[in-house]
């Protein structure tokens, strides 16, 4: 029965306005953010003028014990990829099954293609233009793989 009444009780936000309400998934989403800042994920500057921009959007999920109770909360950022349009956001995906030597080289180049995305929400200021140039591959992005 307790099983039950911790699965009903404890729910994952549908929104960010909604999880910004609740001290677990601010605490989950300032994690998350700690974490891609201390790996570098992004460097903040202006967009340029021919580059298009992509969103990004949190995803909630609460990890759980074997006896339904809560472990953690996890707030991820994911870049809305499903904007992007083959051909003229990006060529090919793939999965590279290959040496090490070729991985490399193929990843300086498409290190090359520069990919803008939308800060965070809570990142955002008042008429401040900068948008996150990814460093690494977020979530959510077609060239992720």
């Amino acid at each position: 029965m307790s099983f039950l009444t911790t699965l009903t009780t404890t729910t994952k936000p549908t929104s960010f306005a909604k999880a910004m309400k609740h001290s677990e998934w601010h605490d989950a989403m300032q994690n998350e953010i700690i974490a891609l800042t201390n790996n570098k994920t992004w460097t903040l500057v202006p967009l340029p003028p021919s580059k298009k921009i992509i969103g990004s959007k949190w995803v909630f999920k609460i990890k759980r014990r074997v006896d339904g109770s809560v472990e953690r909360f996890k707030a991820r950022l994911v870049a809305k990829g499903y904007t992007q349009i083959e051909g003229v956001d990006y060529h090919d995906t793939f999965a590279p099954v290959a040496k090490l030597v070729t991985i490399l080289v193929l990843l300086t180049v498409a290190v090359a293609k520069d990919v803008y995305m939308l800060p965070p929400p809570e990142y955002r200021r008042k008429g401040e233009t900068v948008v996150c140039k990814l460093q690494q591959s977020l979530y959510g992005l077609k060239q992720a793989s």
